[in-house]
């Protein structure tokens, strides 16, 4: 019975109890009381039930279990929906697992609870399309305690039905709405997410945006379509019968793609991207963990002193800084009512911009904020760097941010922190730019296919400006933070280091930032610690295989 019945007869109850004691047996009580008893008193007050709290007790959490298996099992959707915590959702949810997934039956085995949480198997079988195929997987459900009734509940999610649903998603089973593809690299070599997991997330959202433009027929599937504006792709969980794909030229370089999966995997967390300078084409892209999340393409990280590229740009547009020109690099700087400082508090007496450039000095550049508007830096990362200009990759990027900011946050914005946020293709498309003087947007699928138009800067780096960034990159890359990393590189290079401050954590997050001839990559390495140590070999290793 719902909560909502159960308290208008326990209401009803109650009425008819005080309706009884206020007319006894006819007698007169207009005299009051009787035998000395007051008003109110007695064995005639109504009493009503305790509702029990605290968690479920093992023996409930078993029960409760069970029976809402039992039901969800035995298509007795009603049934299994007023036994959670939410029964509208649990039957648009259970409902739909057998009319839009075609979920023809279903065996549900409980395991060993832990707590409050059970484990449990299932085994369905699909049928749709003419085709009826098994389907396994494992899932579970946590038994809570309902706070009107005290009844023990399953306290429903959409993961219950799938470990991999999430709010507003829907299971789906019949002609995918997407044919398969069959993704090949820049040479006609087929990219497959067996031999490269890090890409699995990639080819599926190619798969989504791309499938009927590259030719293929759909087979028939059981999928989960995601919730309106998310920007996780499509899965498909189950092939009830495959269908033709279409071939989809990429401009990855498998070979390259090998050497960055094989890198960032020398780490727990890591993340990297090249790109090719004179084209913009993504030519790999690689995170640690391989699966979920891609960090790669839509990260958002302070990226420390890697953007002091950007901010060098910004100050030699301004005439507030040159390459062989005197600039100041003290201990300590303020501004904003912040107290800046370099790393280990070093300073450079009587230098010049490249030893600030090259060392990473701070208060170099924090020193030139009262110099600047509130936007230029945001200016020059848009209209120079292409930076937050919506890019059209072909599959789902945060494009970056330099927010206009003022005081203390501007000057923090100049060394990386405070509103900027960056990802590795973010700061390999910086690389490239860097190198070529020109924005160049990245992409993964060439824009004939489907007509996209890339986002374009605009204007090009000044002449002047490019010539002294390059020689304040190739200074840091051969005497600098940088030249552990880049020892023994050849031809044109150029690098920056970084290590993003975050709160609560132990180490910054490492990145680094380069480029060699016609290859620009970064990577970023979460709470790694300097970006040269950790984030550097990474792309360095890209650097020399490309």
């Amino acid at each position: 019975m719902r909560s909502g019945a159960r308290a208008a007869i326990v209401g009803a109850v109650f009425a008819a109890m005080v309706g009884v004691a206020g007319c006894g047996s006819g007698q007169d009580d207009s005299a009051g009381p009787k035998d000395g008893a007051s008003a109110g008193s007695g064995d005639d007050k109504p009493s009503l039930k305790k509702v029990k709290t605290g968690p479920p007790s093992a023996a409930e959490v078993k029960t409760t279990a069970h029976a809402f298996l039992a039901a969800w099992s035995a298509g007795e959707t009603a049934k299994a929906a007023a036994l959670t915590d939410d029964s509208g959702a649990a039957t648009t949810a259970l409902s739909g697992y057998r009319t839009k997934a075609k979920v023809a039956k279903v065996t549900l085995d409980a395991g060993q609870a832990s707590g409050a949480k059970v484990p449990f198997s299932v085994s369905a079988q699909l049928s749709s399309g003419g085709e009826s195929v098994p389907w396994a997987y494992e899932s579970s459900l946590t038994v809570t305690r309902d706070t009107k009734t005290g009844k023990p509940v399953v306290a429903w999610k959409p993961s219950v039905v799938h470990p991999d649903l999430a709010e507003g998603d829907t299971l789906k089973t019949g002609a995918s709405e997407a044919p398969p593809i069959k993704a090949v690299d820049r040479d006609g070599k087929e990219l497959t997410a067996s031999e490269h997991p890090t890409l699995k997330t990639v080819l599926a959202a190619l798969r989504e945006r791309y499938g009927k433009k590259a030719g293929g027929e759909a087979g028939v599937e059981t999928w989960i379509q995601r919730a309106k504006g998310s920007k996780t792709p499509d899965k498909t969980l189950k092939v009830l019968s495959k269908g033709t794909p279409g071939t989809l030229r990429t401009t990855i370089d498998a070979s390259l793609q090998r050497t960055a999966e094989q890198q960032v995997s020398k780490r727990t967390k890591a993340s990297v991207v090249a790109v090719k300078p004179s084209t913009g084409e993504i030519l790999a892209l690689a995170n640690s963990p391989a699966s979920g999340f891609n960090t790669a393409f839509q990260g958002s990280y302070a990226p420390g002193s890697t953007m002091k590229i950007i901010t060098s740009t910004t100050l030699m547009d301004k005439g507030l800084a040159a390459y062989g020109k005197p600039h100041p690099c003290p201990k300590y700087f303020s501004y904003g009512g912040w107290k800046f400082q370099n790393d280990k508090k070093f300073e450079i007496k009587n230098g010049t911009f490249e030893q600030s450039f090259a060392r990473s000095c701070n208060t170099a550049f924090i020193s030139q904020a009262g110099k600047l508007k509130d936007d230029d830096l945001s200016k020059e990362a848009r209209d120079v760097f292409g930076i937050g200009l919506n890019w059209q990759t072909g599959v789902p990027t945060f494009d970056g941010a330099v927010p206009v900011q003022s005081g203390a946050s501007k000057a923090a914005s100049l060394i990386g922190q405070g509103g900027v946020r960056m990802n590795p293709l973010n700061m390999a498309s910086v690389a490239a730019t860097a190198s070529t003087g020109t924005f160049r947007q990245p992409y993964l699928v060439s824009p004939s296919l489907d007509d996209r138009t890339l986002a374009k800067a605009s204007r090009a780096m000044k002449s002047s400006t490019h010539d002294q960034l390059k020689k304040l990159m190739k200074l840091t890359a051969t005497s600098g933070t940088a030249a552990e990393a880049m020892a023994g590189m050849s031809g044109d290079f150029g690098a920056k280091t970084g290590s993003a401050e975050v709160d609560n954590q132990e180490k910054p997050n490492g990145w680094f930032s380069a480029y060699r001839d016609d290859v620009a990559a970064a990577g970023v390495v979460p709470e790694g610690g300097h970006g040269g140590d950790t984030a550097g070999p990474i792309v360095a290793a890209l650097l020399r295989a490309g």
